[in-house]
């Protein structure tokens, strides 16, 4: 009896992975059986990014063939991202559609373009620009976005109100408690535009398959972009946590623990 073409993918990648040391030799197994994978990251943290390359590209050579959509380009990228993948290297692409003062460390993000560009995969600009970002904080979504694209986006309806809670509460947490008052709903609004954004290319892109690369933020499956996945099948849908710790582990679908990164007190400077 043949097998289905998922099936013998399953076999082949089970096969590849026995005896490898990975520390979640199940995941990449785990994400070719789904339409919508969602692969977090602690921004500043080598050791996450190395073991979410390391899935992905297991599952990508055992078969899979997800579009690769990526929160570091903006999505008004998208044709500069397009014109220079033609050339076929990494570095070529970085260049010509990312931001000009980016903050990315592309070092991290390098291999997962490259892999892209070797298995022609598509590759997608998923993020709100700042620009864009920093109107809907000062005005609002209707500043940044006209009706269509609000529409699209399914932000012409009122978001949830335990989404618009928690993403205010983690943007207090994410400033240590002293942004001011006055700024967390927009700063909270614009988190919420860009998960509403980046779940539009995953719909679009859910029958053949999508993976989104973003921070951890991003993927949790309580306030995040999978919130905004209405018409996926949840069945369909795997969020994966790249966590320094147990915190937030309720969040996701799958957590891979990674040990911390070393860096400074974060709310040290601000006193």
């Amino acid at each position: 009896m043949s097998r289905s073409p998922r099936t013998l993918i399953l076999a082949l990648m089970s096969a590849a992975l026995l005896g490898a040391c990975a520390s979640a030799p199940s995941l990449p197994v785990a994400m070719a059986d789904k339409r919508v994978v969602l692969l977090g990251e602690v921004h500043d943290n080598a050791a996450g990014h190395e073991a979410r390359f390391a899935a992905l590209k297991a599952a990508v050579e055992a078969g899979w063939r997800p579009a690769i959509a990526m929160e570091q380009f903006d999505r008004e990228r998208q044709p500069e991202l397009d014109a220079a993948r033609k050339g076929g290297d990494a570095d070529a692409v970085i260049k010509a559609a990312a931001p000009v003062k980016s903050s990315w460390n592309w070092a991290f993000y390098k291999p997962v373009v490259a892999l892209a560009l070797q298995y022609d995969l598509p590759l997608i600009a998923a993020n709100v620009s700042r620009a864009d970002a920093g109107k809907v904080v000062r005005g609002g979504y209707a500043a940044a976005f006209d009706p269509a694209a609000l529409k699209a986006a399914r932000l012409d309806v009122a978001p949830a109100a335990d989404i618009v809670a928690g993403q205010q509460h983690e943007v207090e947490v994410g400033h240590c408690g002293k942004l001011p008052q006055a700024m967390v709903p927009g700063m909270a609004q614009a988190q919420i535009a860009r998960d509403a954004f980046m779940a539009q290319v995953l719909r679009d892109n859910a029958q053949r398959g999508v993976v989104l690369i973003a921070g951890n933020g991003h993927v949790r499956s309580d306030i995040g972009v999978p919130r905004w996945l209405a018409g996926v099948p949840a069945a369909q849908v795997l969020s994966v946590g790249y966590l320094e710790s147990g915190k937030d582990a309720k969040a996701f679908d799958e957590v891979v623990t990674i040990p911390a990164a070393n860096r400074p007190d974060p709310c040290a400077a601000l006193g």
